[in-house]
């Protein structure tokens, strides 16, 4: 069985080198996959340049999306918010999708992992490597703004794989529902997104978002999937800073879909053993001092 590593691209360098030296060893192929479009529709330069990965240019395969959905909504000053969400989740949907243009030469029995770039999994779990179940969904680790500020109240379920001939699609793998069924549960046999025959990776890895400057960050809550609700907020470049500096979490992962309190959030994280982070990250503390709460 081969690994393909599976992932989309925007402008993060500093996190796609970390995640092709953590997953080298275990990976085949890294698929990276970049649209000329944000995710709110704006045109944007390629920012990918695989002269950056010499060590890994033989293991890259990078595809790019120079269209738009064709069914999107059309978007006036008169339409509802929610049509700029829907936009955004067919933008998204379809750089998910793409990536089957990537995996061509893999075999049935080849595992597909699909991560969003900040999610890098575990290869290296015991359950993970022991596991036959279809589905494998990945349980990670949560940071923000460092390698080792950890949000700890909030599990992630990030990485997501299966076999190649069990892939239904990208978009099926990305909203799976991240729980397992028990077998008598009929509706999961009925669903396309529940499922009985999964294994949670409880060390799944790690997911680090926001690992920018204020700037970037501020211009990523622009442009990404949830941009309409992030302009409705007011959250301001200072906002960000302020936010950042005394270690705070500003959205609410728990708050009710569309709660206006959603982006009123002042949760601190917590800093975390370096024990806990990759081998990778441990081993280049130095390389990556900027980026460590130390």
């Amino acid at each position: 069985m081969k690994i393909y590593d599976c992932t989309t691209y925007y402008s993060e360098d500093m996190m796609l080198d970390l995640r092709f030296n953590i997953l080298n060893e275990y990976v085949q192929k890294f698929i990276v996959i970049e649209s000329t479009f944000s995710h709110s529709g704006n045109k944007k330069k390629l920012n990918f340049d695989i002269k950056n990965y010499p060590k890994f240019k033989d293991k890259i395969i990078y595809k790019v999306i120079d269209y738009e959905p064709s069914d999107l909504y059309n978007v006036t000053s008169k339409s509802p918010d929610y049509f700029k969400r829907l936009n955004s989740l067919k933008r998204i949907e379809l750089s998910y999708n793409y990536m089957e243009n990537a995996i061509k030469e893999a075999n049935d029995e080849d595992l597909i992992i699909l991560s969003d770039n900040d999610e890098i999994p575990n290869l290296n779990s015991s359950l993970f490597k022991k596991s036959k179940k279809k589905l494998i969904i990945f349980k990670q680790l949560f940071f923000y703004y460092k390698f080792n500020l950890l949000y700890e109240i909030m599990p992630w379920y990030g990485s997501r794989g299966c076999r190649k001939k069990n892939l239904k699609s990208f978009s099926w793998l990305k909203n799976v529902k991240n729980k397992k069924y028990p077998f008598w549960r009929i509706d999961a046999y009925f669903s396309k997104l529940k499922n009985t025959n999964v294994e949670i990776i409880n060390d799944g890895g790690w997911h680090f978002t926001n690992l920018k400057s204020p700037e970037e960050v501020y211009e990523k809550m622009k442009n990404f999937g949830h941009h309409d609700e992030f302009d409705i907020s007011g959250i301001t470049l200072e906002d960000v800073k302020k936010k950042m500096e005394e270690k705070k979490v500003f959205y609410n992962h728990f708050a009710d879909k569309g709660s206006p309190n959603k982006w009123n959030y002042d949760y601190e994280l917590k800093k975390a053993d370096l024990e806990i982070l990759p081998n990778y990250l441990k081993n280049n503390k130095e390389k990556y001092k900027n980026w460590l709460d130390l």
